[in-house]
């Protein structure tokens, strides 16, 4: 068990040395679409690569998700096929949004014998996320 402040720095550690390991550009909230955004996560059970849509507007949220939904088969035959869609997906701090996201289990942020695997994943898939994006923005946009 590791204290509030030796957990910060743990995932400090993370965070830095993953920029180091693949620098790169991201596109992230970068995407032109207000509250459409790409996100990592990694904590002690699980990493994630996720498109989130968090528009307080459900009809522009709704309008969104229905876009990427349409484009599902696209997303899982030819770039992500372990892609997660969800319309409805509560956040730690209770906000709904909508989400797809491709998730990595058993790998922790504590245990640095995970993190290259976790790093290789982080990255290829957000790879793979940006690449499909990029492919089908105007569409998303429209």
């Amino acid at each position: 068990m590791f204290s509030r402040e030796e957990s910060k720095k743990i995932r400090q550690e993370f965070w830095i040395s993953f920029g180091k390991s693949f620098p790169r550009k991201w596109i992230l909230y970068n995407t032109k679409i207000k509250d459409f955004s790409f996100k990592f996560h990694f904590d002690t059970k699980k990493a994630i690569v996720s498109l989130d849509i968090e528009d307080d507007n459900l009809e522009n949220r709704i309008k969104y998700y229905e876009k990427l939904e349409s484009l599902k088969k696209v997303l899982t035959e030819n770039y992500l096929p372990k892609a997660i869609y969800e319309d409805i997906y509560f956040l730690e701090n209770g906000k709904e949004i909508s989400r797809v996201y491709v998730q990595l289990d058993n790998v922790c942020i504590h245990n640095k014998n995970t993190w290259q695997e976790t790093m290789v994943f982080l990255n290829e898939t957000m790879q793979k996320f940006e690449e499909f994006y990029t492919d089908f923005e105007d569409f998303i946009k429209s």
